[in-house]
């Protein structure tokens, strides 16, 4: 059962600052993958992997501290799309992972988005099911394994190991197939939504 908002608990509390710190983390993750130092580049899924583990807490520090608030509900499934869509579009600019399979994951989460705007001023707050819950689960960790596959090229190249170099393509083969299976999980979680609507 989904917690109730406190209307009286405010803004700026510890699972909000949580969550909107994942949001802050997203510019220093994107610079960090771009960059072309590859130290950079190779301990960015560490911020990522930080900025995904503020997912796990701030919800329950609301329920647990009695402080949710409508500002949190709404704000942590947006912050994860953030944080998840901008790691998918460098994917796909670095050519890691298809496009075809990114363009239906972000076009979701936009619709979702939207709704979830749209039912706010209706008064309605979407609630995030559980299927979604895991659909932002297999998302985090699927990019963590993803980035950690960078890092070690990265860090393959700098330093000659031939034996990681030579299975380049195996990594891109294995990557396309994970965000494969994200990409069936996320468009069941989407159908589950325009079903319970």
């Amino acid at each position: 059962m989904a917690a109730k908002a406190n209307p009286g608990g405010g803004i700026l509390n510890l699972p909000n600052l949580l969550t909107l710190s994942r949001i802050c983390a997203t510019p220093l993750f994107l610079a960090m993958l771009f960059t072309d130092i590859w130290y950079w580049r190779s301990t960015a899924v560490f911020v990522f992997a930080a900025a995904s583990l503020t997912d796990l807490y701030d919800g329950r520090l609301a329920r647990a501290r009695n402080s949710v608030t409508e500002f949190g509900r709404f704000m942590d499934p947006l912050a994860d799309k953030i944080l998840v869509t901008s790691a998918l579009i460098a994917f796909v600019l670095g050519r890691i992972v298809h496009a075809w399979i990114v363009v239906p994951i972000v076009v979701r989460d936009v619709v979702i988005t939207v709704l979830r705007l749209y039912g706010m001023r209706q008064g309605r707050m979407m609630e995030t099911s559980v299927l979604a819950k895991w659909k932002t689960t297999a998302q985090l960790v699927t990019i963590v394994v993803i980035l950690t596959l960078i890092g070690l090229q990265d860090m393959a190249g700098h330093f000659e190991w031939s034996g990681v170099l030579a299975v380049g393509d195996w990594i891109r083969l294995l990557t396309n197939g994970l965000m494969t299976g994200v990409l069936l999980l996320t468009l069941l979680s989407g159908f589950h939504y325009f079903l319970r609507t």
